[in-house]
């Protein structure tokens, strides 16, 4: 019997309460834990426990730098940053989930990146959580443990500030995905998902999530439906129509913010960006 299992059996015939950071304290009469659950209440207090990491990511993960702000990725996601800043000023967007078709379309290198762009801005608080459980790749190309993550604190294993960790001198927080987990879809339907969706936009600006391809698990669209919107990465000359109306068709809520394209050629935006800059600086 997995974890999972364990853990809903455990509620049930406890029936519990949350603490302030959604952890398990004591049962309540023995009702069960759905007519208990209350909205747990994320202080600052959860930010200033969080440890500081370096940032050191894979010499090739081609992320965005701020040192280099007219390379072409960088405007790139800085578009894409400012079309999402723009949706937020219109409505409560702040949890995004980022998710593809299929696999190796780009999925985790837009996130991560996207995550990147919105942290540049000062004072914009973000967090960027590795919720595909399923094959997680995050904590590689950033360098950092996998574990503890987001399926040890939803497991109760730790409080949310130890599954954390901050990037020294930077807005930029990071969730890796944690212990492996057999049920990763059970895990994810727990009420300690839904409430830590519901508490983290009280901590963080923008918290941007990687998710499973839509095509390949229901993870994706399960999170969507807990989500404020999901982006959709696709790949120039992978990803077909079939597969994007598909995997739009299996989202459970209609929030799709859009479509981010990846795989365009280097020399089209190398190209497009040197001759803006050039006349810039002529003018």
């Amino acid at each position: 019997m997995s974890r999972v299992h364990d853990a809903l059996r455990r509620a049930e015939r406890m029936g519990n309460s949350l603490g302030v950071d959604g952890r398990v304290n004591a049962p309540l009469d023995g009702r069960p834990a759905s007519a208990v659950f209350e909205t747990p209440s994320f202080g600052p207090a959860v930010l200033e426990q969080i440890k500081e990491i370096p940032f050191q990511p894979m010499a090739d993960a081609h992320l965005i730098d701020a040192n280099q702000p007219q390379s072409s990725p960088s405007e790139e996601f800085r578009s894409l940053r400012t079309r999402l800043n723009h949706i937020q000023n219109l409505q409560p967007v702040h949890t995004v989930v980022v998710t593809s078709p299929s696999p190796a379309e780009g999925k985790s290198f837009s996130a991560i990146n996207l995550a990147l762009a919105e942290s540049h801005l000062a004072d914009n608080l973000v967090l960027l959580a590795d919720f595909d459980l399923r094959r997680p790749v995050m904590h590689n190309i950033l360098g950092l443990d996998r574990t503890p993550g987001v399926a040890d604190y939803l497991m109760g294993q730790v409080p949310l500030a130890s599954a954390i960790r901050r990037f020294a001198g930077t807005n930029l927080f990071v969730m890796p995905a944690g212990t492996q987990v057999k049920n990763p879809l059970e895990l994810l339907n727990l009420q300690e998902a839904k409430l830590l969706f519901e508490q983290l936009p009280t901590l963080f600006n923008w918290v941007i999530l990687d998710t499973p391809p839509l095509l390949f698990s229901a993870d994706a669209s399960h999170l969507s439906s807990m989500a404020d919107g999901t982006l959709l990465v696709v790949r120039i000359g992978s990803t077909t129509i079939d597969s994007v109306t598909r995997a739009i068709q299996s989202l459970c809520e209609n929030n799709l913010l859009g479509v981010v394209v990846n795989g365009a050629r280097a020399s089209e935006l190398y190209s497009k960006y040197t001759y803006y800059y050039s006349k810039s600086e002529s003018e």
